[in-house]
């Protein structure tokens, strides 16, 4: 057989299997390193399995070429009858795996540039969560940086709220005067001590009270409010309180309202300022200056009564020895002097009330004083069924006065305490003396159980010419003239109808009581000196 030369394509087989083997393994190589350089890159991952799929198929074609032409060369064609299916085959496996790999690498790239994008998403989620968790701890660090701060002036405005609050119950729980709180329904919410003590109430008392207990006037409460909410406050108001044993305190009270955050009104706060004392003396200031006047004119008056009097007496005494006894002109003679005689005794208590007669001061013991009032009066006191108690303090200290004016003082305040219990056919009369160690002072106390002092009569008991005794028994001067007389001695003359603190229990006993006090001798020697200057500083009478 005649043909063609084999050998150069048998050499250009063999060479390009050879060729084909080197080349793919070069392929593996460069995809290995760029794999190796970019590991997380799918591309290259791919491509080095590409390339390991080729360089395994181009093994085994290469091969099966080069064992052909071998067993051909050889003459062993028997052999490469066997072995040429298996070769066959594997390369169809490998051509298959690579044909696969091949065709699924679009898909495999399409789903490479996809998880980039979820990547790429998820990288810049991580990168948004990164920055929202710096901005938060950059946020945390400001809060709590605001925490502290907001801590150190919650302190602070809690320490100042704290420091504010001691002086407002310093304020509230110190002060002299009352302050209280109340609501819209009258209610007192809150109390201070001093307020409660100037009501007479104790603390346990506090939540039962409210303004229409302690306003005596119920007009007074409803005043009060109207002008709280009409003009969001009262000022200076005077107005009377009610205390808890019934009696009445003058009070000064100002208040304020209270409004909640809506603006409606809730309350008040207000403050109470006592002002029984004042009232008081502004009274007795006004009495001193009244009876002081009267006083003036009385003396004025007097002395100019007092000489035509003498006149009158003298002639109507001059004019009886011209006529018989029993002659009816004698008769009215005697009438003319008694009546003139009675005139010159009240000229001469009228000059005793102005202080215009001389005093003779002594250092006197005011127990023996009262002791011989009493050695004078007693019998008639018992031919009314009056009792006498005598009630005495050993070592009186002395006092300077006039014996016989205060022995008038005494004798007209029993006198009158008799006149009391006329009515009721009989009675006591308690006659006390006690030192006031603190004060200085010498008290007398004359005490009757009488009918007493009508409220109404009782600021003018020592006014002068007033009297409730029926025309002919009195004529209104005996306490005005004992007035005169004790504060011509520096003292004071005081009086308490019904009696207050006369019995264990507390309770208001019937009758008068009459409390005269004045300076032991050390004190009294300046009054001595100033008997004749006229003082017009009226004693205190408590009703």
């Amino acid at each position: 057989m005649t043909g063609l030369p084999l050998f150069p394509t048998i050499v250009t087989d063999m060479a390009g299997s050879v060729a084909n083997i080197i080349f793919a393994f070069l392929a593996m190589r460069y995809a290995f390193l760029l794999t190796r350089k970019h590991p997380e890159n799918f591309i290259w991952g791919y491509l080095l399995y590409i390339c390991i799929a080729i360089s395994a198929f181009s093994i085994s074609r290469a091969a099966g070429h080069i064992v052909k032409q071998i067993l051909f060369l050889t003459d062993h064609h028997a052999i490469w009858s066997v072995i040429s299916p298996y070769s066959g085959g594997f390369n169809t496996l490998l051509l298959i795996s690579v044909s696969a790999v091949t065709l699924f690498y679009h898909k495999g790239v399409q789903a490479y540039f996809l998880i980039g994008q979820k990547a790429d998403k998820l990288k810049s989620a991580n990168r948004r969560l990164e920055n929202a968790a710096r901005e938060m701890k950059e946020l945390n660090f400001y809060l709590e940086e605001m925490n502290l701060n907001l801590e150190e002036k919650v302190e602070e405005r809690t320490a100042e709220l704290s420091k504010s609050e001691k002086k407002f119950r310093h304020l509230f729980s110190a002060s002299k005067d009352m302050v209280f709180f109340c609501d819209t329904g009258h209610n007192l919410l809150d109390i201070n001590e001093s307020g409660l003590e100037m009501l007479g109430y104790t603390p346990s008392y506090a939540p039962l009270l409210d303004l229409h207990v302690i306003f005596n006037n119920e007009n007074d409460v409803d005043q009060y409010f109207a002008s709280i909410q009409k003009d969001g406050y009262v000022k200076d108001r005077e107005i009377k309180f009610r205390k808890k044993d019934g009696s009445i305190i003058y009070v000064l009270l100002s208040a304020t309202a209270v409004y909640d955050d809506q603006g409606t009104l809730v309350g008040c706060e207000a403050i109470a300022k006592d002002l029984t004392r004042v009232k008081n003396m502004m009274e007795q200031l006004v009495s001193s200056e009244k009876m002081a006047s009267v006083g003036q004119m009385a003396a004025g008056v007097a002395h100019e009564i007092n000489t035509p009097l003498g006149v009158i007496l003298g002639y109507a005494q001059l004019m009886k020895d011209d006529f018989e006894e029993d002659s009816e002109v004698y008769q009215n003679l005697e009438v003319i002097e008694r009546q003139t005689k009675a005139s010159r005794k009240i000229v001469a208590d009228l000059l005793k009330f102005s202080r215009q007669t001389d005093s003779a001061r002594e250092n006197l013991n005011l127990n023996e004083v009262l002791t011989d009032v009493l050695a004078v009066t007693e019998h008639s006191l018992h031919l009314d069924h009056i009792r006498t108690h005598l009630d005495l303090a050993e070592d009186l200290p002395e006092i300077i006065g006039d014996a016989e004016k205060l022995r008038q003082v005494f004798v007209n305040l029993i006198n009158n305490a008799d006149h009391a219990m006329e009515e009721q056919g009989g009675g006591d009369i308690y006659l006390s003396t006690t030192f006031d160690r603190e004060k200085q002072h010498v008290v007398a106390l004359v005490r009757d159980t009488g009918h007493g002092i009508p409220e109404d009569v009782k600021d003018k008991i020592f006014d002068p010419f007033f009297t409730t005794k029926p025309v002919g028994k009195g004529t209104g001067l005996g306490l005005s003239v004992s007035y005169g007389i004790i504060k011509d001695h520096g003292g004071t003359i005081e009086v308490e109808s019904p009696v207050g603190s006369g019995s264990p229990a507390g309770k208001p006993l019937p009758g008068t009581v009459f409390c005269i006090v004045l300076p032991m001798a050390a004190e009294a020697a300046a009054v001595k000196q100033s008997a004749q200057v006229p003082d017009k500083q009226e004693p205190s009478r408590n009703a």
